[in-house]
């Protein structure tokens, strides 16, 4: 006979191995069928750690659903409102909400027991459906990874993958999309993936018929000439400048870094992309694209329709490429853009833009920008900043503000619109645009801020 001892056991064992992951819409059916089996789910699914911290959620489209483990009833608050109320799994500490979340942005959420904020995040997207593959929507085709060897950055390696719509006709010269820190963007089972996107939006007809190029931070061998140029940068350069910006591996485009040695391999990325200068934009336009591009494709010349990505110091980047070569690059989309001083010459980096934006003669080029109120340190501030400059100057831009970290949820929930909005009214019979600021944003006032969580309890 079988003791209590021994039948919780195997039963925990069989919540932890037996169960398989279900879908968000296949855990919200469970909620009104057998709560053995919800909790079960919920715990296969989401794990038991994050329920326990209240990290737990999951969603598809708008609808979603949220876990926590609590011995008093919790309130579930969604974007500083109270959410869906929460609901006890019988016989448990479990508690689960089911709601629908607003799709194309990033959401924050919190728990409040006791009178106490607990757990949640500020990075939680909601993913509208262009960014999963419709159906009947043809898929484009994806390379496997290849390899450049950079003369700029002589001897620098960089990973590189081509996407190719299914719509392309070599006959008809395509649009162009370079995107940084691109091995993070080429799988396709992630949620809001680019290639879904894409794919989705060329056969809307919401976007032109683009080759899309993603490209990794270069890697530099040792003995190359490009590897002692940045040891002698790092042996005489301040502590507080060029920064390793590189993710740790496997990490998403704009995830923390964390701490990391100075090397050159670990200051590559950020050498890349936060260098102010037109070193990058001239990799890009001189070798890199003639090279491994232009050779294969019909891809068009005119910087009216090409368009360059990035996330973080990719961000920053980005705007850099259409800053020092807007005959190359019109349309520029900058997520938790690096607007910060990482770099030694000139002017510490990106902090320098907005200053630059006000002062020097307007490029045309139009920009998507987009920052969230917990971004780490000045990322913020330096974003309105760079905002209020752009729209100070009368520049076709748009800033997306949410209440996200350092992180690319936001940006990848409203790719689909910003992507749309990037390349709206874009003519192929045309080769160039004068690129204004919309009427409607000319009306409005600067961006304003106020400080806010200086006195909000000792987890700020």
């Amino acid at each position: 006979m079988k003791t209590p001892l021994l039948i919780a056991l195997l039963m925990s064992a069989s919540v932890a191995f037996g169960a398989d992951k279900l879908t968000a819409p296949e855990l919200i059916g469970l909620t009104k069928g057998n709560p053995e089996k919800l909790q079960e789910a919920l715990v296969a699914t989401l794990g038991q750690e994050m329920i326990q911290k209240g990290t737990a959620a999951i969603g598809r489209g708008p609808d979603f659903i949220w876990a926590v483990e609590s011995s008093a009833r919790p309130t579930l608050m969604i974007d500083e409102q109270a959410g869906p109320a929460m609901k006890k799994i019988a016989k448990t500490n479990i508690w689960y909400a089911v709601g629908t979340l607003r799709v194309g942005t990033s959401h924050e959420y919190e728990y409040r027991i006791d009178g106490k904020s607990y757990g949640g995040s500020k990075d939680l997207p909601a993913f509208g459906p262009e960014s999963y593959l419709k159906p009947g929507v043809p898929s484009g085709e994806l390379s496997e990874k290849l390899v450049h060897t950079s003369k700029v950055y002589s001897g620098m390696n960089s990973n590189y993958w081509i996407y190719v719509p299914a719509e392309y006709d070599p006959k008809t010269p395509a649009a162009l999309m370079v995107f940084q820190d691109g091995q993070g963007y080429v799988r396709r089972e992630s949620e809001g993936v680019v290639l879904n996107v894409l794919d989705n939006l060329i056969f809307e007809k919401k976007i032109p018929v683009m080759i899309a190029v993603f490209i990794q931070p270069g890697q530099v061998p040792e003995g190359t000439d490009i590897y002692k140029e940045l040891e002698e940068m790092i042996l005489h350069a301040s502590p507080s400048f060029i920064r390793p910006s590189a993710p740790a591996p496997g990490a998403t485009p704009g995830s923390p870094a964390g701490p990391r040695p100075r090397t050159p391999q670990n200051i590559m990325r950020s050498v890349e992309y936060d260098t102010v200068s037109d070193r990058y934009a001239r990799f890009l336009r001189d070798e890199f694209l003639p090279e491994v591009v232009y050779s294969k494709y019909n891809v068009r010349k005119d910087g009216y329709s090409r368009g360059i990505s990035g996330s973080s110091s990719g961000g920053i980047c980005s705007f850099d490429v259409a800053w020092q070569q807007p005959d190359q690059f019109s349309r520029v989309l900058t997520w938790i853009g690096s607007f910060t001083p990482l770099q030694p010459v000139p002017n510490y980096g990106g902090q320098a833009f907005p200053a630059m934006v006000q002062r020097e003669a307007s490029r045309n080029i139009r920009v998507w920008l987009q920052d969230g109120a917990e971004d780490q340190r000045t990322w913020p501030l330096q974003s309105l900043e760079m905002a209020n400059s752009l729209k100070d100057r009368g520049y076709d831009f748009h800033f997306s503000y949410g209440y996200g970290t350092h992180n690319s949820a936001q940006g990848r929930a409203e790719l689909p619109q910003s992507l749309t909005w990037l390349w709206r009214d874009y003519d192929p019979a045309r080769i160039d645009q004068k690129f204004e600021q919309d009427p409607k944003e000319a009306e409005k006032p600067l961006f304003r801020v106020k400080v806010y969580n200086r006195d909000h309890g000792s987890e700020y």
